[in-house]
């Protein structure tokens, strides 16, 4: 389960960030999750949670934002909808080779005090 890990390297994150900054306490966080990373939102939430025990990040407010996966096709040239990479377009039955959305992991914010 590689969620795991990546919920590890965000409470790495968050830690050095608070201990670079002088936080004690951070209240909430932010992070985008596109459909078609590989990576299982509501499996990261959950490892997440069990990261965060006895971390900066425990009490914090996890916030997931889901960010639909979108390619260019080239046949077509139409934006579409993918809900994995090997998704074909619904147009034209070619599968879209430009990805322009949907493969973002990043922590977008975190509110501290």
């Amino acid at each position: 389960m590689h969620e795991l890990s990546l919920a590890m390297e965000v409470v790495d994150l968050a830690s050095r960030e608070a201990s670079g900054n002088n936080i004690n306490n951070i209240l909430s966080i932010r992070i985008e999750i596109g459909d078609i990373c590989g990576v299982d939102a509501d499996v990261f939430r959950s490892a997440l949670e069990i990261a965060s025990h006895h971390s900066i990040l425990e009490h914090a407010e996890i916030e997931i934002i889901r960010t639909p996966g979108k390619a260019i096709c080239r046949e077509c040239t139409g934006e579409v909808l993918v809900t994995e990479l090997l998704s074909v377009c619904p147009r034209c039955g070619i599968i879209p080779e430009i990805i322009t959305g949907g493969k973002e992991f990043r922590v977008l914010s975190m509110l501290a005090e």
